[in-house]
């Protein structure tokens, strides 16, 4: 994740972005249409998906340079970089079993066939096969303790993987927990993805007072057709009051900081970033899985995290 002379703030340059990573700008829907359309499809296949993004709100303002803090440009085959990356593994058993969310896939650790680097991406690949007492396997690579920043802008470009049973995310948590466990301590869901919804991206924020516990979290979504078959960058920009959320440089959800309560605030704190596909799960699964569509993966191009000068 190195910045280079002549990029467009995406990283990229223009021919790069307008070959690769089409903007959504003249697809992305009004809200009052995204919304319908989301009402259809919670009423038609029965889900659970909610977007309850408040009003739109005024574009923020330049909050100054940004300089390149820490990158993976995902240059070197073979396994991710040990000095960038750590992993998450099991099935979250004893204490979270499935993650807490009844996914079905073990994670597993420096294994190849779940997680490498190969023709200038990372690869995070979601398998069915027999590992252990589970019927699937996965990869979640953490950069706890490698990378972690409190506010800043981060910007990924990703293909997400496809088919009816595929979870991917690319999210953040707490690094030290300051106000306690989930959700108190707070989450950053930068893109979501559910393979029963593909032509469907979300962007969620959790705290104390807004989480999927409640029914309270703060969801976004947009419309991104070919999420599954083209690279997007997906962003979000963090400041002391608010939470933006971008793709291809088009904002489509924001989060504002309401008070000094970490209850609807615990976003002065160090998050660290994590990229993984679940599989199954109370969201992902909720239509079922598709035993026929495996393995699928999510390829990242790179990832670049800014703070301000």
């Amino acid at each position: 994740m190195r910045a280079a002379v002549g990029r467009t703030s995406t990283g990229r340059s223009a021919s790069e972005v307008s070959g690769s990573a089409s903007t959504i700008r003249e697809r992305r829907l009004p809200r009052q249409a995204r919304l319908a359309a989301l009402l259809l499809v919670a009423l038609g296949c029965g889900d659970q998906i909610v977007d309850n993004t408040p009003p739109d709100t005024e574009d923020p303002e330049e909050p100054g340079t940004y300089t390149l803090v820490w990158s993976d440009e995902f240059d070197a085959d073979g396994l991710p970089d040990p000095d960038l990356w750590g992993y998450d593994v099991g099935d979250g058993c004893p204490n979270l079993c499935g993650w807490g969310n009844d996914e079905l896939q073990y994670y597993t650790q420096t294994r190849l066939e779940n997680a490498r680097v190969e023709g200038g991406a990372l690869l995070i690949e979601a398998r069915k096969e027999l590992f252990g007492s589970h019927e699937f396997t996965s990869a979640r690579l953490v950069t706890k303790g490698k990378g972690d920043w409190r506010y800043g802008k981060i910007e990924i470009r990703a293909q997400l993987p496809s088919g009816v049973g595929t979870w991917p995310a690319i999210w953040m948590l707490s690094s030290g927990n300051s106000y306690g466990a989930w959700p108190a301590s707070g989450e950053i869901d930068i893109m979501e993805h559910v393979g029963f919804a593909p032509d469907s991206v979300f962007a969620t924020v959790h705290t104390a007072a807004y989480n999927h516990m409640l029914g309270t979290q703060r969801t976004g979504r947009t419309a991104v057709p070919d999420a599954e078959s083209a690279f997007h960058v997906y962003a979000m920009e963090w400041t002391e009051t608010r939470i933006d959320f971008y793709i291809d440089d088009v904002r489509f959800h924001s989060f504002l900081k309401e008070g000094p309560s970490y209850e609807v605030w615990p976003f002065d704190q160090p998050f660290h970033l994590i990229l993984n596909i679940a599989v199954g799960g109370t969201w992902g699964g909720s239509q079922g899985v598709d035993e026929s569509i495996w393995p699928q993966r999510m390829l990242v191009d790179y990832i670049r995290v800014y703070q301000l000068q």
